[in-house]
């Protein structure tokens, strides 16, 4: 009776080993998305790419996400090519979001492809259509792994001719909400973000932000509309093209400094109180030199923040072709220049800015000698 007890339990055992090996066994079969995959972003009529910037954002493409029903790693790669059946694609690269930037360098370098040149003395034409698709896959993408491909979407380009052709404006971020000077006001003479002078997909601000629980946050706006909006979605950086909706705000805690910084070809930002007890506040800022009306004579006064005395502007300035510095109380014993046109950071007594002739909004930090010129285009 003891033997058959102890075959029996062992019996028991097995089964349930058995049955333990299977649950550890089971296999999940990933399928196709009966959605699919589609682009979601608007497209522009013509996309107009001028040499001079290639590194500047052409398009931002945005697509829908797949669920292939298995927990398993799916892979997003944008195609481009000079022919709708995609022969001769180029990978303009993968990613695990739905987004992906396309820069005018890259899509160029497309148009090229397909025969486009704009050498006006040439028979080549500089117009002409390149193309784009989406790719899903899933697992390492290699040999029967499940993808799932976009429809094709035909892209009109332009290479503007040699003598034609000329820079591209870069593009502007203006700090709106009821954490900044402006509030809500999306035309309120609104504090920009600072563009790096080498790297023009990267912007900061070092300043106050006003906090609180009765304040909702800030956005960032390109333009004096709405649209497009950036902001947050589940605390990562976007706006409103990729959402398809208006983004959440920048929450604000204190009202403190606060050091930002933006990258919208990597869609990231950094974000962090500072302490700017110590830094000094200046009584009168101008900017001088013989790009500025009082040449290298006379300072021309800029205006200080009431909201951020470290920040200084002017609205609507001539300037000529040439270069200008920004100095305190209309004197050399404390001045500031930079070596890159446009925008930039400044160190005290250094280079001289180069300036281009334009009429522009001129903004100057003196919390971290970061520099401006927005050009005004005519009414």
């Amino acid at each position: 009776m003891k033997k058959f007890s102890i075959l029996f339990l062992a019996f028991i055992a097995l089964l349930n080993f058995s049955a333990c090996t299977q649950d550890d066994d089971i296999v999940f079969v990933a399928q196709p998305d009966p959605e699919g995959i589609q682009f979601s972003n608007s497209f522009q009529n013509t996309y107009v790419l001028p040499s001079g910037n290639p590194d500047n954002l052409a398009e931002r493409f945005v697509w829908n996400e797949v669920d292939f029903e298995a927990p398993t790693t799916i892979t997003y790669e944008l195609q481009g090519s000079t022919a709708e059946d995609f022969g001769d694609l180029m990978v303009i690269g993968s990613t695990d979001n739905n987004n992906l930037g396309v820069s005018i360098g890259q899509m160029r370098e497309l148009a090229e492809d397909a025969g486009l040149d704009n050498d006006p003395e040439t028979e080549a034409p500089n117009t002409g259509i390149v193309y784009f698709k989406v790719r899903a896959f899933a697992g390492d993408g290699e040999g029967n792994a499940l993808e799932e491909f976009s429809e094709t979407i035909a892209l009109n380009v332009e290479l503007p001719e040699a003598e034609e052709e000329g820079e591209a404006p870069k593009m502007e971020l203006f700090l709106v909400g009821d954490a900044t000077e402006a509030g809500w006001d999306p035309a309120n003479n609104n504090t920009p973000l600072f563009r790096d002078g080498e790297n023009e997909s990267v912007y900061y601000f070092e300043g106050r932000f006003a906090g609180g629980g009765d304040i909702e946050g800030f956005k960032f706006l390109q333009t004096t509309e709405w649209q497009p909006q950036w902001g947050l979605s589940n605390g990562e950086l976007t706006n409103s093209e990729i959402l398809g909706d208006d983004p959440d705000a920048f929450p604000v805690e204190d009202d403190a400094y606060y050091s930002l910084m933006v990258n919208v070809e990597e869609m990231t930002y950094t974000w962090e109180e500072i302490d700017e007890s110590t830094a000094e506040v200046q009584t009168n800022i101008g900017i001088i030199g013989d790009a500025t009306p009082g040449a290298w004579d006379d300072d021309t006064d800029m205006t200080q923040s009431e909201f951020n005395p470290h920040i200084w502007y002017i609205e609507g300035i001539e300037l000529t072709d040439g270069e200008a510095k920004f100095r305190a109380d209309d004197a050399w014993d404390l001045d500031w220049g930079g070596a890159t046109p446009v925008s930039g950071e400044t160190t005290v007594a250094g280079p001289n800015i180069p300036v281009s002739a334009g009429t522009y909004d001129v903004w100057f930090n003196t919390l971290d000698g970061r520099y401006i010129f927005i050009p005004q285009g005519e009414e």
